[in-house]
């Protein structure tokens, strides 16, 4: 081999050493932002609703969606055993067919034809759309969560389909905001500032599980049909940030709608966050947690109620 080859493939080498390292270097600083399932959480039920054969759950898992019941939803699914529930993940079209052997549906976080989310198209088919409308309507139960940027576009067609309007926006309050982390993405809902909205969900079925106050995290806003529940109101000051720079007012706009859908029902969140238990960390911050992990927040009991009112326990 002569030398100049010899350079040219100790050069190539070194390229590919350096963009590995590079590489690997990218990842360690993406991961300290990843979300994890909280490890402390205590998924316990004092009382759980179910004893045995509890409502059939499906957990979507076949649209790229970002949490997964084996990992940042873990104690979601954790807290729903407890509780009673049997849960199933798929990774099936969803159909007609597929739900009418499950009583409630969840649905986190959906993303279009690729995980990153990037491309902004639609997460699920117009017959797959259809065919979890007509189920909700004929007596099925549904819990939609999508939160921020670029899941509003992802889970739009389904979320328009029961009059519930969609962004790909971050929305934010610098005013009714968590007073412990100081961030305007994570947002207060409660009944001293007038937030928290009145329902069987926010009512509980005795004082115990009535709700005063939810924390959410980093969320999109949402519109609020006729005839729908406000379940966590955005205030005059909360605004919706598009990823253009361009900003909102949300006021009028919802993070947590209940509505009755004919013979079933739905719920719709704008965030991911409030109804499992995490741990988050960036590069300039400590680990922090979110969600059901908040002693100062009644979020582990909210998920629980929503759950309740969609198995019709609450009324």
């Amino acid at each position: 081999m002569k030398r100049w080859q010899r350079r040219m493939l100790w050069g190539v080498g070194i390229a590919a050493t350096m963009l590995v390292l590079s590489g690997g270097l990218l990842w360690w600083y993406i991961s300290l932002w990843i979300q994890k399932a909280d490890p402390a959480f205590d998924a316990s039920v004092s009382t759980p609703a179910y004893k045995e054969a509890g409502p059939r759950v499906l957990f979507d898992q076949a649209h790229f969606n970002a949490h997964g019941l084996d990992d940042t939803y873990a104690p979601f699914g954790g807290l729903l055993r407890a509780d009673g529930y049997r849960l199933t993940e798929s990774r099936r079209a969803l159909s007609r067919e597929l739900l009418d052997t499950q009583d409630i549906l969840v649905i986190v976080n959906p993303r279009g034809s690729d995980r990153s989310g990037r491309r902004g198209d639609a997460a699920f088919t117009p017959p797959e759309v259809e065919a979890v409308y007509r189920w909700v309507s004929a007596g099925g139960s549904l819990l939609l969560i999508a939160d921020h940027s670029p899941f509003g576009s992802a889970a739009r067609p389904l979320a328009e389909r029961f009059g519930v309007e969609m962004d790909n926006v971050d929305t934010v309050d610098p005013v009714h905001h968590d007073p412990v982390s100081g961030k305007d993405g994570f947002l207060l809902f409660s009944h001293r500032n007038g937030l928290l909205g009145s329902h069987a969900i926010t009512d509980g079925r005795h004082p115990g599980e009535r709700i005063e106050s939810v924390l959410t995290f980093n969320g999109q806003s949402l519109s609020v049909p006729p005839g729908a529940t406000v379940l966590l109101r955005l205030s005059q000051t909360a605004t919706d940030r598009r990823a253009d720079g361009t900003v909102r007012s949300s006021q009028g706009r919802a993070q947590g709608l209940a509505l009755q859908v004919s013979q079933g029902r739905a719920v719709v969140l704008g965030e991911a966050g409030m109804v499992t238990a995490q741990i988050m960390r960036t590069p300039s911050e400590r680990p922090f947690t979110t969600g059901m992990t908040r002693s100062d927040a009644d979020n582990k009991q909210f998920t629980l109620n929503v759950m309740h009112w969609l198995a019709r326990i609450l009324n």
